[in-house]
């Protein structure tokens, strides 16, 4: 488990090499799925059997991408209780916007095993093989000799035993039915590409921000995101500590200053963005404009821009992602 997590706190820290490592663990499961877990029944479940291995890990997949997304926790904790500020139009875009990043970024372990899958072509032989429409079961079997019962035998063709289709018939049909799972799998995989690289010159084409300060920009998230999650368990440490010494001595406790609810909670939300007060986190805006309470001072941002506020992004998908640190 410990390993499992290494791997995922890599994967966190660069989106591109995250995503090429979910593919090709999710390309590896598929394989080892299909020789050695999966076996077509060759009866009625076929059509059944079949899909539920091309479809149910890849909603496995889809959900498990939610769970470990850090955004998606951010976007969802407290949102019941900030359902009034929801309701306006603008908040209810910029919700859907996030959902939307990360969706994009979910997506890519279910669209990798449905491509493999389909590429390999045993899950689509085996589910096709069961279907009930005469239509396509004539289209797959040809122009068969009479005597031959491709149709009916059909569901049987993908077992190597039990079929009475000869053995030359039966090497054309899966022949036929493999070619249609490797055509949709490579149009799946062109899709993907297509769409992703689209999105993602949409997506910098109209970034407020130059190259080189979105590459710093990326590089401080990942340090805050590090940084916060070492600091957040030493914290707790302390305070831990603190109680338990405190209940076993029984002594008054000491001073440990913590953060209350509503520090956390402004933190906590995602950052939008503004060309104004150019911050580059949450926490980085409530830091530089924290009030000192004590004498009523106010530190002043020191990080401004002389632009105009635009109406920018409520967080900027290349920036704010990756996987959460468990």
């Amino acid at each position: 488990m410990d390993k499992f997590k290494t791997v995922v706190n890599m994967a966190s820290m660069q989106t591109n090499l995250g995503c090429t490592l979910v593919a090709l663990l999710t390309a590896g499961g598929e394989h080892i799925f299909s020789s050695v877990v999966f076996s077509c029944p060759c009866n009625g479940l076929n059509f059944v059997y079949g899909l539920a291995f091309l479809l149910v890990p890849a909603l496995a997949l889809l959900l498990l991408g939610y769970v470990v997304s850090r955004r998606t926790w951010k976007l969802l904790t407290g949102v019941w209780r900030r359902r009034a500020k929801l309701c306006r139009c603008i908040k209810v875009a910029e919700f859907c916007v996030v959902l939307f990043q990360i969706s994009a970024s979910a997506l890519v372990a279910p669209s990798s095993w449905i491509a493999v899958a389909l590429l390999n072509g045993n899950y689509f032989e085996c589910a096709m093989s069961g279907t009930n429409v005469s239509f396509y079961n004539k289209r797959v079997c040809g122009d068969q000799e009479p005597g031959v019962q491709c149709e009916t035998e059909l569901h049987r063709i993908p077992c190597p035993v039990g079929s009475k289709v000869p053995q030359a018939v039966k090497e054309d049909v899966l022949r036929t039915l493999r070619a249609q799972s490797q055509i949709l799998g490579w149009i799946l995989i062109a899709s993907i590409m297509l769409s992703n690289m689209l999105l993602s010159c949409l997506v910098r084409c109209c970034s407020p921000i130059s190259y080189l300060q979105l590459k710093f920009w990326r590089a401080y998230a990942q340090e805050e995101n590090s940084l916060m999650d070492s600091h957040v368990t030493k914290h707790a440490k302390e305070l831990a500590d603190r109680n338990l010494q405190s209940f076993f001595d029984q002594t008054p406790p000491g001073d440990l200053k913590t953060p209350s609810s509503h520090d956390w909670m402004k933190i906590s939300s995602l950052y939008k963005f503004s060309s104004k007060k150019l911050y580059y986190s949450m926490l980085h805006q409530y830091v530089e404009n924290y009030e000192e309470t004590d004498n009523g001072r106010m530190k002043m941002a020191s990080v401004k821009s002389s632009g105009s506020a635009d109406n920018n992004p409520a967080v900027l998908d290349f920036v704010d992602g990756g996987m959460m640190t468990m």
